[in-house]
């Protein structure tokens, strides 16, 4: 299903650029990982490893080998409440940056708690029309909207499913 979305969709980067990846960050289960009394303090790391895999709607690399995501463009309240994530589009005029973001955000609300407010917006400077994405992404009943339409979140699901793996 997914290839069949990318050979229907023209490619706007023909050829991106392919970044390393940065190692991962080892994380050691104890007891307090399953007391549902303990808040877990969350941090970007934490909030990168969630994102780092998704993988990019137009070509078979993840968002982090597109240097889409990265680790320094999240950023969290003291509260660590309030969650913001810059993602930057391998080009300035990318038709799938919408679709980035969606499932950035998608994947963030599946796998944090419901106290975080999630912000995803487009790193400034880096897309023609930034400001209509991200008033996109932000908008709760917009998002709902996108998440009611099947062929869209089929596309989405594929995208975090390769995170999965």
């Amino acid at each position: 299903r997914f290839a069949n979305y990318c050979m229907a969709v023209q490619l706007d980067n023909l050829n991106p650029v392919i970044y390393k990846v940065s190692p991962r960050t080892d994380t050691v289960k104890s007891e307090r990982d399953f007391d549902d009394n303990f808040i877990d303090i969350i941090d970007d790391s934490e909030i990168f490893e969630h994102i780092r895999d998704i993988r990019d709607p137009e070509h078979p690399n993840t968002l982090e080998e597109l240097n889409v995501v990265r680790r320094d463009l999240i950023g969290l309240t003291e509260t660590g409440n309030k969650l913001t994530v810059h993602f930057t589009p391998t080009i300035p005029h990318c038709s799938s940056a919408t679709l980035i973001g969606l499932c950035i955000k998608v994947k963030l609300l599946r796998s944090l708690p419901s106290r975080f407010k999630i912000k995803v917006i487009i790193t400034p400077g880096t897309h023609n029309s930034e400001d209509e994405i991200n008033k996109q992404l932000n908008d709760k009943e917009r998002v709902a909207a996108a998440m009611e339409n099947a062929a869209l979140l089929r596309v989405i699901n594929e995208c975090l499913s390769f995170a999965l793996k």
